[in-house]
């Protein structure tokens, strides 16, 4: 599932892209019922995005909300990806489509918004701005977001304190911080050099320090790359490129190869039903 950096790659493109277009028409393939499972059928949606303008393209965690303005009253898109969905730019509107494409937007200035999701765990659908976290409750009890949100070491280690839960079971929970799923929790805690096992309230002071700082780094670098996209590749940003903090991951998906910086082997645990991967030499 694309986590906060690959989400706020593609915010940022649909950003520089998308806003400012008018939709035309909206098309919605036979097999989209699923995708507009919130909406009574594809009329419903389709009435909500066509003749209305982007104003703005924003991120709460892992959805994507498209701001829209259009007949006298706002109204948000809501998106979420999923496992393996796609939003794809399309300059010319006869290229062919992905078997798999759900949705397609038409732009008056031209061009095509494409969602393709061939696992269909993904969703799109139109709602008012004030009933956006009324629709997705998980919204309106989101933790913090941690390249958007300054937060000092010290605030960290208060929140800490008032949790005494594993640290990646606590850094995967959307109510505690906003994003970070899988690949990023174990990846952060490498930099930090604390186990998944450790309790949040067993760090002392300079470990919260390295664990704040790991946080902010390694998602901002993960940004600057543009996501990592695993070897199935089903995560691309809008102009279908895949991204590259992959090759810079340092256990995620490196187990039984040498660690980047003791040489250590890379090993995977299971928890929580999940694979965790770690250099037991580094973190502790």
């Amino acid at each position: 599932m694309p986590e906060l950096p690959e989400v706020e790659t593609i915010r940022r493109e649909l950003d520089r892209e998308v806003v400012g277009r008018r939709i035309k028409t909206v098309e919605l393939s036979s097999t989209a019922r699923r995708t507009i499972r919130r909406h009574k059928g594809p009329k419903e949606f389709q009435s909500g995005l066509e003749g209305a303008k982007v104003t703005g393209v924003h991120r709460k965690g892992k959805y994507l909300l498209f701001s829209l303005e259009g007949a006298g009253k706002a109204q948000t898109l809501v998106v979420h990806l999923g496992m393996s969905g796609q939003l794809l730019l399309v300059k010319r509107t006869k290229e062919p489509r992905d078997r798999h494409t759900k949705v397609v937007v038409t732009f008056t200035q031209g061009g095509q918004l494409r969602f393709v999701d061939p696992r269909t765990f993904g969703e799109m659908f139109v709602t008012t701005p004030e009933d956006v976290d009324k629709q997705v409750p998980e919204l309106a009890h989101l933790g913090f977001d941690p390249i958007e949100d300054i937060m000092s070491w010290l605030r960290l280690s208060a929140l800490l304190r008032q949790k005494k839960t594993r640290l990646k079971t606590l850094l995967m929970d959307q109510r505690f911080v906003a994003g970070i799923g899988n690949i990023y929790a174990d990846e952060i805690l490498f930099a930090a050099g604390l186990r998944f096992d450790r309790e949040s309230t067993s760090l002392t002071s300079q470990e919260v320090r390295r664990l704040h700082r790991s946080m902010v780094e390694v998602l901002s670098d993960a940004v600057k790359a543009r996501g990592s996209s695993l070897q199935d590749e089903q995560y691309r940003d809008i102009f279908g490129e895949t991204g590259d903090y992959q090759s810079r991951h340092n256990v995620y998906g490196r187990d039984g190869e040498a660690c980047r910086r003791c040489r250590s082997v890379i090993v995977r645990v299971k928890s929580n039903g999940r694979s965790t991967y770690l250099c037991e030499q580094c973190q502790v």
